[in-house]
């Protein structure tokens, strides 16, 4: 199975996260942000998943660390599941609706690290969470995985549809390039032999 267990403690944070990526989108989530678990719980369940984590950080300064460092964990994860990436799509894109907000995400598993990340957010907080977090946690996440990420708002208002919209579009983006290909079954999906 591919499967991955990351342990992750800094002065900062204390992570324990195990991933599978053949999942059936069960997710058990207790990063302390109640946010962030709602996000995370998204992403499995529209990744297909099963993604447990718990964390325990220094949530009395404030998210910034245990977001971003949820971010390297389950990139890193990502990574380690997907071993030399043999026989995968490798690319997955998705446009997602959710009411009235519009999310386009693209990714390429790489084995090169940039996020770009074109989503203007109206609102600083969505109850206690700091908006600008979610760029970080994907800015973690991407350099960790090696991928290539783009997120792009179409259409859309409400900031929490927003930010749901692009956790449900990546994952399952992230499904898609995750999937056996047939087509390179046994082989690296790169001219290069390579990904890395």
């Amino acid at each position: 199975m591919r499967t991955a267990t990351i342990e992750r403690k800094t002065k900062e944070t204390d992570i324990a996260l195990t991933l599978t990526l053949d999942g059936s989108g069960q997710g058990k989530i207790d990063s302390g942000c109640g946010f962030l678990d709602h996000m995370l719980t998204l992403l499995a369940s529209h990744g297909r998943f099963d993604l447990t984590l718990t964390c325990r950080g220094d949530t009395e300064v404030d998210d910034h660390h245990t977001v971003e460092d949820i971010g390297i964990a389950l990139g890193e994860a990502f990574a380690r599941a997907l071993g030399d990436k043999r026989g995968i799509t490798r690319y997955g894109s998705t446009i997602l609706p959710m009411d009235e907000t519009l999310v386009l995400t693209a990714l390429d598993l790489s084995g090169r690290c940039l996020l770009v990340f074109d989503v203007p957010l109206r609102r600083r907080k969505v109850g206690t969470f700091d908006t600008e977090l979610v760029e970080e946690f994907w800015l973690a996440f991407c350099r960790s995985a090696a991928c290539t990420l783009h997120i792009r708002l179409l259409a859309g208002k409400n900031t929490h549809h927003i930010i749901e919209g692009i956790f449900k579009s990546a994952a399952r983006s992230l499904r898609t390039a995750v999937s056996p290909d047939p087509a390179y079954a046994g082989e690296i999906p790169s001219t290069k032999g390579v990904i890395a």
